[in-house]
């Protein structure tokens, strides 16, 4: 039997299979992502280039044995590797690499920095109380200008600055053991006996 009332059980049958082909498009794309590679491994237009020559003030009431920690300025990156850190108190897996932070910051090849991100003052001094000051200089970003100059997706994100003060490296989210055994005390070695650029 042909006409309209045999076209309904056709068409409602295609009405069911378009939700089951869409969740199964979804779910591809999810394992795509998931199982491509390096997540934290988003390009950055900045690798390569100067670093961005921003002077960030000081975190205000945060010092080391009487002396005030200074802010962020270009000159923070001159002739040696540095690493910079950006971070706030909120950020819980801030919270998570810290303790990495503290260990590259007693390696002599490394100057660690810190960009503390639209933060309040006294909740940054007291992440930095309770978890350990690994920073050689703290530059403030209340607004996120900053953060956006240095192309931030979100905190914590890091970045590896030659010595000439290029960027060699982005690291978006918290490092990991992994990822600094594998990749950033690698670059660090490669960069730090590198000649210095003429």
């Amino acid at each position: 039997m042909s006409g309209p009332s045999a076209d309904r059980p056709s068409r409602h049958r295609l009405l069911l299979l378009v939700p089951v082909m869409v969740f199964a498009a979804l779910a591809s794309l999810f394992l795509v992502r998931l199982f491509a590679g390096d997540p934290s491994r988003i390009p950055s237009a900045l690798i390569g280039r100067p670093a961005p020559q921003l002077d960030l003030p000081p975190l205000a009431g945060l010092a080391v044995d009487g002396r005030p920690v200074p802010g962020l300025s270009p000159g923070a990156f001159a002739g040696r590797v540095t690493l910079v850190n950006v971070w706030a108190s909120w950020c819980a897996p801030c919270r998570e690499e810290h303790p990495l932070l503290m260990a590259l910051a007693r390696d002599p090849r490394l100057a660690v920095v810190g960009i503390n991100y639209k933060d309040s003052p006294d909740n940054a001094r007291r992440f930095l109380g309770q978890y350990g000051l690994p920073f050689a200089a703290v530059g403030v970003d209340p607004t996120g200008r900053a953060a956006i100059d240095w192309g931030v997706y979100g905190v914590p994100e890091s970045f590896l600055v030659a010595p000439d003060g290029t960027i060699a490296r982005k690291f978006v989210g918290p490092l990991t053991p992994e990822s600094v055994k594998d990749v950033l005390l690698p670059l660090v070695a490669t960069l730090s006996a590198a000649p210095p650029a003429r």
